[in-house]
C-alpha cells in the first residue's frame, strides 16, 4: 500500500468549508459545465525527470527487440543502421554499441554464400541469460498478468477488446510478447478469442466475471484503511498538488464538491449515466486511475489511451481530464508526446508503486550500468596510458 498523501480535504481546509472522507454527507454541487472549467497546465520537472530517467533503457530495449525479431535473432550491422530513424536512434549504430557495451556481440558472417563477410549483431550471452530470467519472472507473475487482462476487459463497455489493441499495449501492462497465443488459451474460464466472418481482426472476450478482480486500487485501499482503523472509509482519490501550484477559487470549490460525490467503480455499469454529468466525470477519472495503476510505470502515453475511447466511453476531449484533475494526474509533454502520469505512484522522480514485473527491467538496467562502468574504466585506463606516454616523451626530450 502506498504511503498516504495529502488529500483534497487537507488542501482545501484553509480555503473552503471542511469536510471528511470518512462520512457521506449530502452534497450540494454548484451547477457548472465541466467543459468551462479551465486549469492552466504547469510543468512538473520531477515527474518529467522520471520519464527522462527511463529514456536510455527504452531506447536500448527497442534496439534489442529489433534484433530479436529478426530470423535467427541476428542482423547485419548495416541493415540496423538503415533503420535508425524508425528506431528513433539519433546516433550511428557503431556509436550506440560503443556506449552500451554488453548488449550485443559483433561477429563476421556472409549475407549470401558468395559475398564478402560483413559485421553481424547478436545478443550477448549475458543479455540472453537476463531474457531467460525474465521469462521466469513472467511465469511467477502469471496470476497478476491474468488479473490485469481480465480487469481491462471488465472495464470495457461490452467486455470485449480488439486483440490488435491489446497487443499494442502489451509493454505498457507487462504482458509477454506471446500472451495471445500461449497465455490466453490456458484460461478458457476467463477468455475467449472471437473471429467474425469477413473480418480479419480478432477480439478477446471476457467469459466469466471474477468479483475479486472487480475491486479497484482505490476500493482496496479504502478496505485496508477501514480494517486498520475500524472506521468505514469512503473510497476516494488521493489529491496532491505539486509545490507552487494553486487552483483559482472557482476551481477549488468545484473540486471540493466533486470529491464529495460518491466514488464510482470503473467496473460498474454506467450505460445509463449521462456522458456530460459530474458522475460520469468521476467514473472517467476512476477508469484512468485504474488503467494507470495497472500499468508497469504508472504512466501511459495519451495517444495509446485514446485508442480505447469507444471501449471505455471516453469523450473526444478526454485528455482535458488530466489537467482538470492536476492533483491526481500529471500531463507530461516530455519528448513531444503527451503522457498521463499517476501522481501518487511517484515520490519526486522515483517510482514508489513498484510492479513485480519491473524486476525484468531492473535486471536489464543492471546489465546496462555494468557495461557503462566497464566503458568508463577502460576510458580512464586509456587516458592514464596517454598521460604516461606524454610524460615519457617529455622525459625523453629533456635527455
Amino acid at each position: 500500500m502506498l504511503p498516504k498523501t495529502r488529500t483534497i480535504s487537507s488542501y482545501l481546509h484553509n480555503h473552503t468549508a471542511i469536510f471528511t472522507s470518512h462520512t457521506n454527507p449530502e452534497t450540494h454541487l454548484q451547477v457548472r459545465s465541466i467543459s468551462s472549467l479551465k486549469v492552466v497546465w504547469r510543468k512538473d520537472r520531477k515527474l518529467d525527470q522520471a520519464i527522462e530517467n527511463d529514456k536510455q533503457y527504452k531506447l536500448c530495449a527497442r534496439v534489442v527487440k529489433e534484433v530479436l525479431n529478426e530470423p535467427g535473432q541476428v542482423i547485419p550491422l548495416r541493415y540496423l543502421e538503415k533503420r535508425r530513424e524508425r528506431l528513433r536512434l539519433n546516433i550511428k549504430v557503431k556509436t550506440f554499441l560503443s556506449r552500451n557495451p554488453g548488449l550485443f556481440d559483433i561477429y563476421y558472417d556472409r549475407i549470401k554464400p558468395k559475398t564478402e563477410p560483413v559485421k553481424f549483431l547478436r545478443i550477448s550471452d549475458r543479455l540472453q541469460q537476463i531474457l531467460e530470467e525474465g521469462n521466469g519472472i513472467v511465469m511467477e507473475n502469471e496470476p497478476l498478468i491474468v488479473s490485469k487482462l481480465c480487469k481491462l476487459l471488465m472495464m470495457s463497455k461490452d467486455k470485449v477488446l480488439s486483440a490488435d489493441k491489446l497487443v499494442h499495449v502489451k509493454r505498457e501492462f507487462g504482458f509477454p510478447n506471446d500472451f495471445m497465443v500461449n497465455l490466453v488459451p490456458k484460461y478458457p474460464q476467463y477468455f475467449r478469442i472471437l473471429r467474425f466472418p469477413g473480418e480479419e481482426k480478432s477480439f478477446l472476450k471476457l467469459v466469466s466475471w471474477n468479483p475479486e478482480f472487480a475491486k479497484s486500487v482505490i476500493e482496496r485501499r479504502a478496505e485496508e484503511e477501514s480494517n486498520l482503523t475500524g472506521i468505514r472509509v469512503r473510497p476516494n482519490f488521493y489529491y496532491k498538488l505539486p509545490s507552487g501550484f494553486f487552483l483559482k477559487r472557482e476551481m477549488r470549490e468545484w473540486v471540493r464538491d466533486w470529491m464529495e460525490l460518491d466514488y464510482i467503480s470503473p467496473y460498474e455499469d454506467v450505460s445509463q449515466v449521462d456522458q456530460a454529468s459530474q458522475e460520469m466525470e468521476k467514473r472517467t477519472v476512476g477508469v484512468f486511475h485504474e488503467l494507470l495503476s495497472l500499468s508497469i510505470f504508472k504512466r501511459i502515453p495519451v495517444p495509446i489511451l485514446g485508442k480505447f475511447s469507444d471501449e471505455y466511453r471516453f469523450s473526444n476531449a478526454f485528455s482535458n481530464v488530466f489537467t482538470r484533475h492536476s492533483g491526481i494526474f500529471y500531463l507530461s509533454l516530455k519528448g513531444g508526446i503527451k503522457t498521463a502520469v499517476l501522481r501518487e505512484a511517484y515520490k519526486d522522480d522515483e517510482l514508489i508503486d513498484y510492479d513485480p514485473l519491473l524486476e525484468i527491467k531492473d535486471k536489464f538496467v543492471e546489465l546496462l550500468e555494468e557495461g557503462w562502468r566497464e566503458r568508463k574504466e577502460q576510458m580512464q585506463l586509456q587516458m592514464e596510458e596517454v598521460k604516461k606516454d606524454k610524460e615519457r616523451m617529455a622525459m625523453g626530450n629533456k635527455e
